[in-house]
C-alpha cells in the first residue's frame, strides 16, 4: 500500500494579475510561468520532492517527507522572488487521486483562486514519520519506444508532438479512471506517473491499452521508496534496463 503525499500548488489571484492594470504580454507571462515552475522544481526537489508543471498557475508536487514548516519556507521563498504569491494545500492518502482531491478541496475551502484577498494559504498535514515507510511513493517512468526513428526522424515537428501528446492524453485518462494514478508529461517523450501499489500485470494492461487506442507503444520502469526522487531514480534505472533488454515493465527492484 501507498502512502502517497502531494501538494497542490495555486498561483493566488492570477488571472486576474495578467490583466492589471490592462493585458500583460504573453511572452512575459510565459516567462514568468517556466522561471516559477523551475524555481519550485529545485526548491522542493532540494528536499527529495517531484513538481510537475500541470497547467503552470497550478502545479503538482510529490512532497513525501517534506514537513509543513519546508513548505512554508518555500512558499516565502517565491513571495520575495515574484510579483504573485502561491498557496500550497498538502493533500495524503492511499491513492494519488485521493490525495489531490483532499488538497483541492482544503485549498477551493480556503476561498477561489481569482480572490484578491486570498493569499498564500498554507492547509493540510504531511504524512506524520511514524507512519512512512521504504515503500511509500510509486513512481512509473513511461516513454515511447523508438520516438526519433518512428517519430522525430520521419515526421515534422508538430505531427510528431501530436503522436506524443495523443499517448500521454490516454494513458492520462486511463491511469487516472482505472488506478487513481495522477500522470504528467515531462518533456521529449517521457511521462512520469505517481501510482498506488500497482503491479506488472496492470502496468502491461495500460501500455496494451495506449497502443490499442492510439497506435503508441511504450515502455515504464517502476521505482518504490519513502521520497519522489529516491523513488524517480529506481524508475529511470529501470527504464535503461527496459531499453537494454527490451522488457516493456521493469521495477527497480528487479
Amino acid at each position: 500500500m501507498t502512502n502517497t503525499q502531494l501538494t497542490l500548488i495555486q498561483i493566488d489571484n492570477y488571472g486576474p494579475w495578467t490583466v492589471t492594470p490592462e493585458p500583460r504580454r504573453e511572452v512575459d507571462l510565459q516567462t514568468l510561468q517556466s522561471r516559477l515552475y523551475a524555481d519550485l522544481s529545485q526548491l522542493f526537489g532540494n528536499r527529495d520532492g517531484y513538481v510537475f508543471f500541470s497547467r503552470f498557475d497550478n502545479m503538482v508536487a510529490v512532497t513525501n517527507g517534506i514537513d509543513t514548516d519546508a513548505h512554508a519556507l518555500i512558499q516565502e521563498s517565491i513571495g520575495n522572488r515574484y510579483p504573485v504569491t502561491v498557496s500550497l494545500s498538502i493533500g495524503t492518502g492511499e491513492t494519488p487521486a485521493t490525495a489531490i482531491e483532499t488538497a483541492s478541496e482544503q485549498l477551493q475551502a480556503a476561498g477561489s483562486a481569482q480572490a484578491s484577498d486570498r493569499r498564500e494559504i498554507l492547509r493540510g498535514e504531511p504524512v506524520a514519520d511514524p507512519e512512512r515507510t521504504a515503500e511509500d511513493v510509486q513512481i512509473a517512468h513511461f516513454d515511447v519506444n523508438d520516438a526519433t526513428g518512428k517519430y522525430t526522424d520521419r515526421l515534422n515537428e508538430f505531427d510528431t508532438f501530436i503522436n506524443i501528446e495523443q499517448s500521454y492524453a490516454e494513458l492520462m485518462r486511463y491511469l487516472r479512471e482505472t488506478h487513481d494514478s495522477l500522470s504528467f508529461f515531462v518533456g521529449g517523450d517521457n511521462i512520469i506517473a505517481t501510482c498506488p501499489d500497482l503491479d506488472a500485470e496492470q502496468y502491461h494492461d495500460a501500455i496494451d491499452h495506449v497502443s490499442e487506442a492510439v497506435g503508441v507503444e511504450l515502455k515504464v520502469g517502476v521505482g518504490r521508496a519513502a521520497d519522489a526522487q529516491s523513488a524517480g531514480m529506481a524508475a529511470k534505472h529501470a527504464l535503461e534496463t527496459c531499453r537494454y533488454d527490451g522488457r516493456d515493465v521493469v521495477f527497480g527492484d528487479q
